[in-house]
């Protein structure tokens, strides 16, 4: 199999959150491939797997960061693949890494999830590989009905919940 996404983390400490990512993608039956780079402790490796992300057949990038945060913005100056970042929650309640993963320069666009939100990147990820692929695209039409049913299945159960003022 050959990985046509990619998952980025800053370090293996990372891997917890961004596990969600990978489960995902493995569920949509997805080919991806998980590193850790940091764009300050190894720079000359992010740099080399930016650039050789598409002909290596990399489709979307999801990369993962906390504290400062550099590595989606690192990654997206150096490819024309779609990169999204996932700031972790390190310090200052993550804010630091949402800021520094948000506040992107013209031309350098990183699409951003929310604070740990790595199911969701897996998601928007499989979502860009899908609007080529309708194998993609039908495993994330049921994985959006599973939701509805969830959700239709949690109103049956509230209906059992009795409160003297409860109306429904």
């Amino acid at each position: 199999m050959t990985p046509i996404i990619s998952i980025i983390m800053g370090s293996t400490s990372d891997l917890p959150v961004m596990e969600k990512a990978a489960e995902i993608l493995n569920t949509f039956r997805i080919p991806f491939e998980i590193n850790a780079l940091s764009a300050h402790r190894t720079p000359e490796e992010v740099e080399k797997f930016a650039k050789n992300a598409e002909s290596r057949g990399i489709k979307v990038i999801i990369a993962a960061a906390g504290m400062a945060a550099h590595l989606p913005g690192v990654i997206a100056s150096m490819t024309p693949l779609p990169v999204i970042g996932v700031p972790i929650k390190a310090s200052l309640e993550g804010l630091d890494a949402i800021l520094s993963i948000l506040q992107m320069p013209p031309g350098i666009p990183v699409a951003t999830v929310g604070l740990n939100a790595a199911l969701n990147a897996g998601i928007l990820a499989a979502q860009i590989v899908a609007s080529g692929d309708p194998d993609v695209r039908n495993e994330l039409v049921k994985y959006k009905e599973s939701l509805k049913k969830k959700i239709v299945q949690a109103n049956e159960e509230l209906k059992a919940v009795k409160y003297e003022f409860k109306t429904n």
